[in-house]
């Protein structure tokens, strides 16, 4: 993400267009239905012309997914940082900041998790890691909440895992045609998350 823009703005076209065109076919036929001849099609390219840009479908794929959780967690420090120092204005940042990138991101985030398990070596273990450092975000702010008594819930762990899931989940079912507005939507879920904590 461009750090001079707002966490919330997503105004402008989030992939090139060779990985924007590659993020189209994984959606519509899945990693491994795509071939890279139908990658060219779309992007307006020869098959020689992807390669010179990626040089494997692999290397789209990692493409996608680096992107994704680069610009996640880019939002999301943006927005914890916005937020200050109070735990409820950190936990409300980072929620809205989940659903928002999951809703307005879906196709990206939807590949960048449903096809973990297409990547391979190195590329996944550079995902697992920035996955990883993103979670990281939210169990630091629930584990301090439940110091300090703004939390009750007798499972942090757990409670933070299903948060989690509730949010990056969005990307699997959240359609901007569908009438709720993304921003909408994240006041409904920090109510929802909220509870799932206690207190």
């Amino acid at each position: 993400m461009d750090d001079q823009r707002d966490w919330r703005d997503y105004g402008t076209t989030p992939l090139p267009p060779v990985l924007g065109a590659a993020l189209a076919c994984f959606v519509e036929q899945g990693y491994h239905g795509t071939t890279i001849r139908e990658v060219a099609a779309r992007a307006g390219l020869s098959v020689p012309g992807i390669y010179h840009h990626y040089p494997s479908k692999h290397a789209l794929l990692s493409g996608i997914a680096e992107r994704a959780m680069a610009d996640l967690f880019s939002r999301s420090r943006q927005a914890l940082d916005q937020a200050g120092a109070g735990i409820e204005e950190r936990f409300a940042a980072l929620i809205r900041c989940l659903v928002l990138f999951h809703a307005h991101r879906s196709d990206q985030a939807f590949i960048a998790a449903s096809e973990i398990r297409s990547l391979d070596g190195q590329a996944r273990a550079r995902h697992i890691a920035a996955r990883d450092r993103q979670q990281l975000l939210l169990t630091e702010i629930v584990n301090d909440g439940v110091a300090a008594g703004i939390f009750t819930t007798p499972f942090p762990a757990e409670a933070t895992r299903a948060v989690l899931t509730m949010c990056t989940s969005v990307a699997q079912w959240y359609r901007r045609d569908g009438g709720l507005p993304p921003e909408e939507l994240a006041d409904r879920y920090l109510v929802i998350t909220r509870a799932a904590l206690g207190g």
